[in-house]
């Protein structure tokens, strides 16, 4: 078969689910595609262009379903959920997509795009926008990296530093609900400062 730039975007995914990126190269990429590695730079420079194909084949993955009559809320929570499904079933890459050594979140990035919309929609003033989106982006991939490296379970089963009389117990393991109540939280914090900039605008009236 020949190659293609798809199919070793393909392979080098595959690779990566079983091993990471870090033991990616473009050796033993052309070993899995049963290709003399020489062959591979006739389609892809390097290594960086793999990983740049790469991201743009699990970002065509991402489908969320937009509601844009529903409360922002929602909106976000539906966003979240569908990313987070995405980060499981690539979490090596996307733990990868995450970290300070990778740019591959642009602005046409789907995830990206409709999050501003939603924030946009929320009534986050056009001159903060981006700066909501940058902040409210990274909070998510914060909670979803320490999920996929298993830290956020390890936190979560900590046990209280001391129990008092009101029978403390210690934090429950399911990563859904702990998901969920970070979820939770960064909503609230954009309520509040919604709230603040709708009274920012009262009292300028």
């Amino acid at each position: 078969m020949p190659l293609t730039e798809a199919g070793i975007y393909a392979a080098a995914l595959r690779l990566i689910d079983a091993d990471g990126v870090e033991a990616l190269t473009m050796r033993k990429l052309a070993t899995a595609l049963d290709a003399n590695p020489m062959s591979l730079y006739y389609h892809v420079p390097n290594k960086d262009a793999v990983l740049r194909g790469v991201a743009r084949m699990v970002g065509a993955q991402f489908r969320t379903v937009t509601l844009e009559d529903a409360p922002w809320q929602e909106r976000i929570r539906l966003l979240a959920t569908e990313f987070r499904t995405l980060a499981h079933r690539h979490p090596r890459f996307m733990g990868y997509s995450f970290s300070l050594q990778s740019d591959f979140i642009q602005p046409d990035d789907p995830f990206w795009s409709e999050l501003t919309a939603i924030l946009d929609a929320a009534g986050v003033p056009h001159s903060e926008l981006s700066q909501f989106t940058a902040l409210v982006g990274f909070a998510m991939n914060g909670v979803l990296t320490a999920e996929l490296t298993g830290a956020l379970h390890r936190w979560s089963s900590l046990n209280p530093p001391s129990v008092g009389e009101d029978g403390l117990t210690p934090p429950g393991r399911d990563e859904n609900r702990v998901f969920h109540l970070a979820l939770d939280t960064i909503i609230m914090g954009l309520e509040g400062q919604l709230a603040a900039v709708s009274t920012g605008r009262g009292a300028d009236h």
